[in-house]
């Protein structure tokens, strides 16, 4: 459904990412993961559009994508801060971009979608009198309105905590599903990507470390790096990623 072959994009002579090749099927769910300066951010940007790539090619549906503009890509974006407008009710925040293409979605798709992500109660206030998660899921069904083939979070979860942030986990994993939606969460919290998704790419200074299902990465990390990054990191967390996958040995 979306294939990136050998793509490469450089910042002052240093490549960012390096050859990098991957296929993700309709209704994935992938998180891609890495510490700073690994590519996540510049690899979001190239699939938006935002920067160009100096090699390599997008390819959505069989379709050449590389040079398309952002709004003919198909893709749609949740940022990290949700971009939400404060002057505007969370009503007319999910319905903005649709109102303005209005032939994508129909007002019972709207409706449906404002149901499914439990905001009916929520439509009138303003965007201040939200927490964190209802902005979230207002973001979440903007987006949805306008209909994507790619959904991109950008971390989605990182300004939430506790049972908001296993809530919105849940709601993301149900539109995946829901709407056969490939989705490509950015995140910088392995437990987080290991326990959403379908599949982790984990990028080390702009190349694919490993992209495999979370079960093979933790069980069979490719190398020292993934091993070091990943288990060193979950350490802590270690008791809940047992239960989802068994003893590591690590």
């Amino acid at each position: 459904m979306l294939n990136l072959k050998n793509v490469i994009k450089s910042y002052d002579n240093k490549k960012v990412l390096n050859d990098l090749s991957l296929s993700i099927e309709k209704g994935e769910i992938v998180s891609v993961l890495g510490s700073s300066g690994s590519g996540k951010t510049t690899l979001l940007n190239c699939l938006l559009g935002i920067v160009d790539l100096d090699g390599g090619e997008i390819i959505l549906d069989n379709k050449d994508i590389t040079n398309e503009p952002i709004e003919k890509r198909g893709f749609n974006i949740v940022f990290q801060d949700y971009a939400l407008f404060p002057h505007l009710s969370a009503y007319r925040n999910i319905v903005y971009g649709w109102r303005n293409n209005p032939s994508v979605c129909t007002q019972e798709e709207v409706d449906s979608l404002i149901d499914l992500l439990e905001l009916r109660e929520h439509l009138d206030k303003d965007i201040d009198q939200l927490s964190g998660g209802q902005k979230q899921r207002v973001a979440l069904a903007r987006t949805l309105t306008l209909k994507p083939k790619v959904l991109l979070l950008d971390e989605p979860l990182s300004a939430l905590d506790g049972v908001i942030r296993e809530s919105i986990k849940e709601t993301i994993k149900t539109i995946s599903r829901e709407f056969q939606l490939t989705t490509i969460i950015v995140t910088h919290d392995p437990e987080e990507a290991l326990t959403m998704s379908d599949k982790v790419l984990i990028l080390n200074k702009g190349k694919i470390a490993q992209f495999d299902t979370p079960e093979n990465i933790i069980k069979h990390p490719q190398d020292e790096f993934v091993k070091t990054f990943i288990l060193n990191q979950l350490y802590i967390k270690k008791d809940n990623i047992m239960k989802l996958f068994g003893d590591t040995h690590a």
